[in-house]
């Protein structure tokens, strides 16, 4: 499994059309194939701070995510207003165990 985890920092609050874009992105990503799980989240401490989580089934799937139309359309509004900070990595993993 690919796991995809990090932070872009904004340095504004999210604004109506890009917090649009975001949800359009999260809904394609979440129906393509091999797609786990795709979540935006705002930092609670620093709200101008989104916190990104992907896990893929494989890098195939991930690799066909970043050649999407979405992805395109989603690249177009952060180009046009870009983050000021983008920590992004990637993780080869297993798929984890239940805590508790």
């Amino acid at each position: 499994m690919i796991q995809i985890n990090g932070t872009i920092k904004l340095g504004r609050p999210i604004d109506a059309a890009t917090r649009k874009a975001m949800v359009e992105m999260i809904r394609a990503s979440r129906a393509e194939d091999g797609c786990l799980d795709y979540t935006f989240a705002s930092d609670l401490a620093d709200p101008d701070t989104l916190i990104l989580f992907e896990r893929w089934r494989d890098r195939e799937a991930l690799a066909a995510h970043g050649a999407s139309a979405h992805m395109a359309e989603f690249q177009k509004v952060m180009a046009a207003n870009p983050p000021e900070t983008r920590d992004l990595r990637i993780y080869e993993t297993d798929d984890g165990q239940p805590l508790g």
